[in-house]
Parts: structure tokens; C-alpha cells; sequence
């Protein structure tokens, strides 16, 4: 069984399928609801998911309550300014991870930190409205619909942070190696059409081309069976081992459990006759690194590009 760019994973598959990647809603279709401009000075207006936000100052005690901002602001060096993350921002390692919660956050909780700045989900708008009536700052921003909405958050914490020119070179970076991996891999397999599933959770919920996990596939001229299926699922459709066995795609990615769990696939009935359990392409994916659109969508596409490689060359 392959098991491809393994790390260690403290978040489950279907947090993507349930909550778009530490929110509760799915990744939207329409953008992130961002807009940045501007030269790292303060005070700073940007636009996000409430409308305007205007931050006087630089801030120094920033409360991040979604594992992908926290990636992001560590990667744009704003590290030192983070007081405080909540309970699944496990990466990187000095985040200063609490038992906060980005699900249901408290603003008494919150508030303990005397934080400056508190970004937020878009489904804790309900918080961000009890935040800002006791004066603490709050950027709502919702899930990035592709990889340029991911690139445009980047630059926005950059700006929200004082960190402009930091953001732009992490998001150009981002932006060039991702673009890097996919070419390379297109170029080594040549024009070879390969089927795939991925697998969220063990009742088989999928997700389609429509979501920001799907577009990555597809970056890699990946044809995703889940697209067939979707229909009111907003993007997260839930297959059935029937269907997965009669498609029979030619990979198949898991972004939760563990090596047990990937071996395992082939122990289901039927499967022993889809392609890709006969050709040993089972892949398991780190579950955090396949469900945020954080600086490690390259380590994703890396992952992807090694798997469609091997199964090219079979």
C-alpha cells in the first residue's frame, strides 16, 4: 500500500466535508469575501465578510480562531503577534494552540487574552458582531473558493498585520511552486488521462471539482468520479461503495485515518476489483495539509503529483 507525503494528522478528513476546513459551512463558490490594498501603513481599511474594517494601529495580540489564518499569518512572519489560536491550529508547531473554540467561539473566553485583533470563520458572524460591541477589532473571512482566493488572504493579513511585503512574497511564493509541481508532474506523465476518488471519511463522503480541495486535483488534469454525484450537497457529496466500485477510478486518496485505514480499502467487497487497489494506488493523505488552503497547498500538490506520477508509470 503507498502511502504518500504521510504526516502526522490531528484533524479527520470529514472536517473538511462538514466544515470547510475549520468553519461550519463548505468552502463557497463565490470567493472568500476579501479585498486588500494597501502599503503596510496604519491605520489600515480592508474590506471582509461584514464589509469595512478599519485597524488603527498594528496589532500586537491577535486571537486566530481558523488553522488556515493561523498558517498563513505565521507564514507572513506575523508569529510573534499571535496571542492566542484555538484547538486545531496545530501547525506549526510554536502556534500557541488553547482549547478556544473556532466553532463555537466565547466571547468571554476570548476576551481573557485582551487581543488587539480576532480573526474569525464566516460562520461565527453572530461572534464578531458581540466582539466588535465591546471594542475588539474582528475579521470575518470566509473559506478561499481557489487557489487565487488563498493567495488574496495571504496579502490581507499581510495588510491587517503590517506584514505587506512578507504577505506578497509568501503568496508569489505559494502561487510559483504550486505552478511548479503541477508542470513538472504534467510533463513527466505526458497525456494520460486517470481517474480519481478521495475519500473524507469512512461513510464515503466526497468531495467534488466545485470545492478548493477539488480544483487541486484538477490542476493535475484529474478526473473526479464525486463529480457525477453532486447534487444538493454542496459540494460534499456522500457516495456509495457501489458507486466508487462501478466508477473505478484509477486512484484513490484518503485524508483521514491512518495506514491501517488505507489498507483496508481493500478489504471491501468489491474492491479488490477497482483499478486502483489492483495497482497498489491507495494513497493516504496528511488530513490538515488536504483540507486547508494555507501556504501547504504546495506539500498537497506535492503529494497529488507524486501519486499521479507512480500510477502513470504503472
Amino acid at each position: 500500500m503507498r502511502i504518500a507525503h504521510t504526516l502526522p494528522a490531528a484533524l479527520l478528513g470529514v472536517t473538511l466535508a462538514l466544515t470547510g476546513c475549520g468553519t461550519s459551512d463548505p468552502e463557497p463558490d463565490s470567493g472568500s469575501g476579501t479585498e486588500s490594498a494597501g502599503d503596510g501603513a496604519f491605520p489600515v481599511t480592508v474590506e471582509h465578510v461584514l464589509g469595512e474594517l478599519t485597524i488603527d494601529q498594528e496589532p500586537e495580540r491577535i486571537v486566530s480562531l481558523s488553522p488556515s489564518n493561523t498558517e498563513m499569518l505565521f507564514a507572513i512572519g506575523a508569529g510573534e503577534q499571535v496571542e492566542a489560536v484555538d484547538e486545531y491550529s496545530n501547525y506549526p508547531e510554536e502556534a500557541p494552540t488553547t482549547d478556544l473554540s473556532g466553532f463555537t467561539p466565547s466571547v468571554e473566553a476570548i476576551s481573557e487574552y485582551d487581543p488587539d485583533l480576532v480573526i474569525l470563520s464566516d460562520s461565527a458572524i453572530e461572534t464578531a458582531e458581540q466582539l466588535d460591541a465591546v471594542g475588539i477589532p474582528t475579521l470575518v473571512l470566509g473559506g478561499a473558493a481557489d487557489l487565487d482566493g488563498a493567495y488574496e488572504q495571504i496579502r490581507l493579513l499581510g495588510e491587517v498585520t503590517g506584514n505587506t511585503e512578507e504577505a506578497d512574497a509568501e503568496a508569489e511564493r505559494v502561487e510559483t511552486e504550486f505552478n511548479e509541481v503541477v508542470e513538472a508532474t504534467l510533463a513527466e506523465i505526458g497525456d494520460v488521462d486517470l481517474t480519481f476518488y478521495q475519500e473524507l471519511d469512512e461513510t464515503l463522503f466526497s468531495a467534488t471539482s466545485g470545492t478548493f480541495v477539488g480544483q487541486i486535483y484538477e490542476a493535475f488534469g484529474l478526473v473526479n468520479i464525486a463529480d457525477q454525484a453532486d447534487d444538493e450537497s454542496g459540494g460534499y457529496p456522500q457516495l456509495s461503495a457501489e458507486f466508487v466500485v462501478e466508477e473505478n477510478p484509477d486512484l484513490i486518496f484518503l485524508s483521514y485515518g491512518d495506514e491501517a485505514a488505507a489498507e483496508a480499502v481493500a478489504e471491501r467487497p468489491a474492491f479488490d476489483t477497482v483499478s486502483a487497489v489492483e495497482t497498489d494506488s491507495v494513497y493516504l493523505l496528511d488530513a490538515d495539509i488536504a483540507s486547508r488552503w494555507g501556504p501547504r497547498v504546495v506539500d498537497f500538490a506535492e503529494a497529488v503529483g507524486e501519486a499521479v506520477s507512480e500510477t502513470a508509470d504503472q
